[in-house]
């Protein structure tokens, strides 16, 4: 019996063995990387790390990454088309178009200089852009926007006489327009008689050569502008040979807004200036305004700045004890108001040709006060 036991034993031991032997072989057969029964395409399984909690992290797929925002740049400076100092062909082409924008001289220089910058201020200020002096991309722009391509005469002061609009010989309405006007700038004497005779064309002669148009004693289409733009609509007093009122007879009454507190009352119609406390008048003035083509804007405004001994940037002239009141528009002082009266028009300003008076009254108007321009 003890034999049988062990051989009983033995053979159950053989069985295990052999059985945990098989189930080894089972299992490594089963894990093993080059079993052949494994899918090819079958993604390998993330494996616990030892000492990692056994934590499996899933693969995340780059291509569902949300893209980067692009980076926050600050917007370029503007880039300078033309500025000071530059010379050629370019700046010719800039003077010209600031000519036609009535801002500077016909005659084209060709040199980026003071005058040139000044105009190129004024343009800028009064279209609301940063007043540089200095033509970037968006000054430029407007600019071309606003004029038309200078041919290469233009460019050169190479000045041709344009087709005749009015000459020796003719007569009417238009012949008495352009008289009075003349009379304006003191270039045409006597009566205003609507016929172009001998006092007209020597009149047209004279006014042509010294602004170096080409003198024809005919007036062509640059001729009429240029007397247009230095001129004023004539009135029906001018053109008929009738001697107005000047400012300091009127009676008109004062406009509503004058009549409180602090205002500069002036009256187109009168051709005054009253200086008005309270509705209180305490001085008046003779003026004059602008021309039809650059016309002495009316309306409420306030005086913004004042200027003792102010020049003009754009033309030049002497504007002594300039009171602004809107953009480059002033009451001021006027050596040729005082010199020639109501024979010419301003640019656009309130002339004044009391220089004593003018003088008072700057040093009482302060900044900020009314101005009032209107028709009575």
């Amino acid at each position: 019996m003890r034999a049988v036991r062990i051989i009983l034993m033995t053979v159950l031991t053989v069985a295990l063995m052999s059985a945990t032997a098989f189930g080894a072989g089972v299992a490594v057969k089963h894990f093993d990387k080059d079993d052949t029964n494994v899918a090819a395409d079958a993604s390998p399984q993330p494996q616990a790390i030892e000492g990692d909690d056994a934590v499996v992290e899933p693969v995340e797929d780059p291509s569902t990454e949300p893209a980067e925002e692009p980076e926050e740049t600050e917007a370029p400076e503007p880039q300078a088309v033309l500025e000071p100092g530059d010379k050629g062909e370019k700046v010719r082409e800039l003077q010209h178009r600031l000519f036609q924008t009535a801002w500077f001289a016909e005659t084209t220089t060709g040199v980026y200089d003071t005058a040139t910058k000044a105009a190129v201020k004024g343009f800028q200020e009064k279209r609301g852009y940063p007043a540089t002096g200095i033509v970037d991309d968006k000054t430029w722009r407007k600019l071309v926007k606003m004029t038309k391509t200078p041919t290469h005469d233009q460019k050169h002061n190479v000045l041709k006489p344009g087709p005749r609009i009015l000459g020796s010989g003719d007569s009417g309405d238009k012949v008495r327009d352009v008289q009075a006007r003349l009379k304006q700038i003191q270039w045409f004497f006597g009566d205003v008689t609507g016929t172009y005779g001998t006092a007209t064309v020597e009149a047209v002669k004279g006014f042509q050569e010294k602004r170096k148009i080409p003198v024809t004693g005919e007036l062509d289409q640059r001729s009429m502008d240029r007397l247009n733009a230095m001129t004023r609509t004539p009135t029906h007093n001018e053109l008929h040979n009738v001697v107005p009122k000047t400012g300091k007879n009127t009676k008109a009454p004062l406009d509503a807004r004058c009549k409180t507190g602090r205002a500069l009352c002036i009256d187109k119609t009168s051709q005054s200036l009253r200086w008005v406390i309270n509705g209180q008048v305490q001085t008046t003035f003779e003026v004059r305004f602008g021309s039809a083509e650059l016309p002495t804007r009316e309306g409420t405004f306030s005086v913004q700045r004042k200027s003792r001994d102010h020049v003009s940037s754009i033309y030049h002239t002497s504007m002594p004890f300039a009171m602004f009141f809107s953009g480059g528009q002033a009451v001021h002082y006027s050596p040729d108001f005082a010199a020639n009266g109501y024979n010419g028009a301003s640019h656009g300003c309130v002339n004044v040709r009391d220089r004593a008076g003018v003088e008072a009254l700057f040093n009482q108007v302060n900044v900020g006060d009314k101005v009032i321009v209107y028709r009575s």
